[in-house]
C-alpha cells in the first residue's frame, strides 16, 4: 500500500511530533519527573502514533480493497487485522 503525497506530509508531521514527544518522555524519566507527568506525555506519544497509523490506513484504503500490482486485494479479515493492530 502506497500513501498519497498529501497524506504522506500529514503522517510525517505526526511522526516528527511523536518523535519530539518521545524525546521529552525520555528526558523526563532521566530527570526523575513525576510518574503522572511521564504517563500523560507517553499517552500523547501513543495517540500521535495511532493517528499516523490511522491516516496511513485511511489514505490507502482504496489500494487495500482493489487489486494492485503488489498482488490480490486484501480480504475483510486482513483489513480487520490491520485495523486491530492499531487498536
Amino acid at each position: 500500500m502506497k500513501v498519497d503525497e498529501e497524506a504522506t506530509t500529514a503522517v510525517l508531521n505526526r511522526l516528527r511530533r511523536a518523535q519530539g514527544q518521545l524525546a521529552g518522555v525520555i528526558a523526563m524519566i532521566e530527570a526523575g519527573r513525576d510518574c503522572k507527568d511521564v504517563v500523560t506525555q507517553l499517552a500523547a506519544v501513543s495517540r500521535a502514533l495511532d493517528r499516523a497509523g490511522f491516516k496511513i490506513l485511511a489514505s490507502g484504503m482504496r489500494q487495500c480493497l482493489a487489486a494492485g500490482a503488489d498482488g490480490p486485494p486484501m480480504s475483510e479479515e486482513e483489513l480487520e487485522k490491520l485495523f486491530l493492530t492499531l487498536a
